[in-house]
C-alpha cells in the first residue's frame, strides 16, 4: 500500500479548506484516509496552515510520499527542513542541540518574514483606505462647490428677471416724457 500525504477539499463552493491527511494511494480525494495530520486555508492572507509537525516527519520517515503541494506546506511549516537536520543527527554530523539551534534561527527568520508580510499587507489597506478617503473628499468637495455655484447662478438670474420688471416701467416713463417735450416744441 503506497501511503500519500495529499490535501482533502471541505468547505463550500468558492471558499475551500482543505484537512491534510495520510491516505492510500488509490483511495479518492475525499475519501477514506489514515490520519489527519493538519489543515490548510487558502482564504486567508497569508494562507493559513496548521500542522502536526511530529506526525508528518513520522509519516515522511515511514515512506509516505507528499504531492507536490503538500510537499511546498511541509517546506513552508520548515517540516523537511527538521527532516533533514535529524538525518544530520542520525549521521553525526553534529549533535541534537546544533540541530535544535539552527532550526529555532529559521523558524525565527520565517516568522519574522510572514509577520513583516502581514504588516505590509495591513499598511497598504490602510493606505488604500485613506486614499479613498481622500478621494471621495475631494469628489464631494467639487459637488458642492457645483451645487452652490449652481444656485448662486439660479439665485442671481431670478434676482435679474425680477429687477428689470420693477425697472422697467421707471425707465420708459422718462422716454414718455421726452417724447411729450418734443411734441410740445
Amino acid at each position: 500500500m503506497a501511503v500519500k500525504l495529499r490535501l482533502q477539499r471541505h468547505g463550500k463552493k468558492g471558499s475551500p479548506f482543505y484537512h491534510i491527511v495520510a491516505a492510500d494511494s488509490r483511495s479518492p480525494r475525499d475519501g477514506k484516509f489514515i490520519e489527519r495530520i493538519g489543515s490548510y486555508n487558502p482564504n486567508t492572507n497569508p494562507a493559513t496552515i496548521q500542522l502536526d509537525n511530529s506526525k508528518a516527519i513520522q509519516w515522511l520517515n515511514n515512506g509516505a510520499q507528499p504531492t507536490d503541494t503538500v510537499r511546498a506546506m511541509l517546506s513552508y511549516t520548515g517540516v523537511l527542513y527538521r527532516q533533514h537536520l535529524q538525518k544530520g543527527v542520525l549521521k553525526g554530523a553534529f549533535s541534537q542541540e546544533e540541530a535544535d539551534k539552527r532550526f529555532e534561527a529559521w523558524s525565527a527568520d520565517k516568522s519574522n518574514k510572514v509577520q513583516g508580510k502581514k504588516d505590509r499587507l495591513a499598511k497598504e489597506k490602510n493606505d488604500n483606505l485613506s486614499k479613498m478617503m481622500k478621494h471621495e473628499r475631494e469628489v464631494n468637495e467639487n459637488r458642492l462647490k457645483a451645487i452652490t455655484a449652481a444656485a448662486e447662478a439660479a439665485s442671481a438670474s431670478a434676482n435679474a428677471v425680477e429687477a428689470p420688471a420693477t425697472e422697467a416701467p421707471a425707465e420708459e416713463a422718462p422716454a414718455a416724457e421726452e417724447a411729450g417735450d418734443n411734441a410740445e416744441a
